[in-house]
């Protein structure tokens, strides 16, 4: 009688454990996946530190993310919503230059275009250094002079 209790208790844990394992494998994960927040601001994209650096722009001065306008998300890099998101992006025109549509990742504070194209490649609030090769790439984000 003993034994048959054990073989019992024995099928019942088993059936269990498959139950719960099979419950918690089917479950999708939640997307998109943020790795990294400043002052309650997603980033989104490949970042590999909390101030807003990615797997493709790394230096001391890459401390800036890009809110993009096709989707109103923050990137570190044109290259992170290129493989991250699932649309084209689209440029700032000139007109939105008023637009907050930077975040210094040392401070968290958003600057307009305008101000972060003005800004002598130094945030305004903190003072933070930001990589003066990113104007090479303004054409990827903002409306250029052709």
């Amino acid at each position: 009688m003993q034994r048959l209790k054990n073989i019992q208790k024995t099928f019942l844990i088993f059936f269990l454990f498959l139950f719960t394992t099979q419950a918690f494998s089917q479950q999708e994960p939640i997307l998109p996946i943020v790795k990294s927040s400043i002052k309650g601001i997603n980033i989104y994209g490949k970042t590999v530190d909390n101030q807003t650096r990615c797997q493709h722009w790394h230096s001391d001065l890459d401390v800036i993310a890009i809110k993009f306008k096709c989707c109103e998300k923050y990137y570190p890099c044109f290259s992170c919503h290129e493989e991250e998101a699932d649309h084209k992006p689209q440029v700032w025109p000139k007109s939105e230059f008023d637009s907050k549509a930077i975040l210094c990742g040392v401070c968290g504070s958003e600057l307009t275009i305008s101000e972060y194209q003005a800004s002598g490649n130094t945030c305004p609030n903190c003072t933070a250094a930001f990589n003066p090769g990113c104007s090479k790439h303004y054409h990827l984000y903002f409306e250029t002079e052709n």
